[in-house]
């Protein structure tokens, strides 16, 4: 069975759980043309838009834009989809009270990393000061 485009995309995205799948290829080749599926009703919805008076170049370039507009719909709420770790919990269920200004997401240390006892004493400090004012 061969795959598409999008098939392609989520075995690769899914290589954690590929082994798991009883019929891999059967699986994304199906996944694939569910994703083309949408992404189309998706383009249509959205080129349905259309101004009576637009030029060939115009209308091409916006549907070209719907397309990509609703392949990244598509791929962010079917494929992408946040990492889940081994104990099934969300990493994002819990979010930061300090934000981080450069829009990169905190390292997570535990226990077991070599920076744990720099990490912990920062938070302790942290902590500190915070009760003392």
């Amino acid at each position: 069975m061969s795959m598409n485009w999008y098939a392609k995309i989520a075995r690769s995205y899914f290589t954690r759980w590929y082994e798991q799948i009883d019929d891999p290829d059967g699986f994304f080749a199906a996944l694939g043309e569910e994703l083309a599926r949408q992404v189309d009703e998706f383009t249509d919805e959205m080129a349905a838009q259309a101004g009576p008076s637009e030029g060939y170049l115009v209308q091409a370039g916006r549907l070209m834009a719907a397309r990509a507009q609703a392949t990244e719909i598509v791929l962010r709420e079917r494929v992408f989809l946040p990492p889940v770790s081994a104990d099934g919990d969300d990493p994002d269920e819990e979010e930061s009270d300090v934000p981080l200004g450069n829009g990169e997401r905190p390292m997570v240390v535990d226990r077991n990393h070599p920076s744990w006892a720099e990490v912990n004493a920062e938070q302790q400090e942290r902590i500190q000061d915070l009760a003392t004012g």
